[in-house]
């Protein structure tokens, strides 16, 4: 029986020792979190205020979103204008550029022997037969020299 009691008691010093050890370090982890427990609070105070201000937030950055979009709309309308008024112009600029191509073209085929053969009319004679493009390319042609 001796050696029976002997055995439980070596058996309940071996499942001592580990316990013993484990709460010591339970013990130091707590200290740790006791002596840090002041600045984990501030920290979540902290953290709370930046999710407050931030919630606070959301609505002033969806106000200033709105009335941003608004504007940029506005100018992007503007601009859709102006893009359909360049490409009108330079639509009438193209026509103009043809019309005075073939008035250059029409031109340069009159041969010379055809002009001395032929009596020249007069200026008067000559405005009255020629179209209006033909009439703003003199203007124009004139007014260069």
């Amino acid at each position: 029986m001796a050696n029976l009691e002997l055995i439980i008691n070596i058996i309940i010093i071996a499942l001592l020792i580990p316990t013993i050890v484990y709460a010591y370090r339970l013990n130091n982890n707590l200290k740790a979190l006791r002596q840090n427990q002041s600045s984990l609070a501030q920290l979540v105070n902290a953290l709370n205020e930046a999710t407050f201000k931030a919630e606070n937030s959301i609505p002033k950055l969806k106000s200033v979103t709105e009335h941003s979009s608004e504007g940029l709309k506005e100018v992007v309308d503007s601009a859709k204008e102006l893009k359909d008024d360049l490409l009108f112009i330079n639509e009438r600029a193209d026509n103009l550029a043809d019309r005075l191509e073939n008035v250059i073209s029409t031109g340069r085929t009159i041969k010379p022997e055809n002009l001395k053969a032929s009596q020249e009319p007069s200026v008067s004679d000559k405005e009255d037969t020629r179209s209006e493009a033909e009439l703003e390319l003199l203007k124009a042609l004139r007014s260069i020299k």
